[in-house]
């Protein structure tokens, strides 16, 4: 079985609107799938919450810890995600 490669996640710069692009393309990662992580979901990720890459010839699955921490209310991004 293959293991899954998880990339990291950018926070974009200069964006009027919080933004985070695939650590793998760099294309817009859609808040509609970005998630808190349940524990057990991805099994040797040490990672809270994920994105998926929805851009053509992609599908990375990113961290966002660390991008998330770059925004002001990381919690309002997840919010909007709902």
């Amino acid at each position: 079985m293959n293991e899954q490669q998880i990339f990291n996640a950018v926070a974009a710069e200069n964006s009027a609107v919080p933004t985070l692009l695939c650590g793998h393309c760099h294309s817009t990662l859609s808040r509609a799938k970005i998630f808190r992580t349940e524990g057990g979901e991805l099994p040797n990720v040490n990672c809270q919450t994920i994105g998926y890459c929805s851009a053509d010839d992609c599908g990375a699955v990113n961290c966002c810890d660390e991008a998330m921490s770059a925004f002001e209310n990381s919690e309002q991004l997840l919010g909007l995600a709902s």
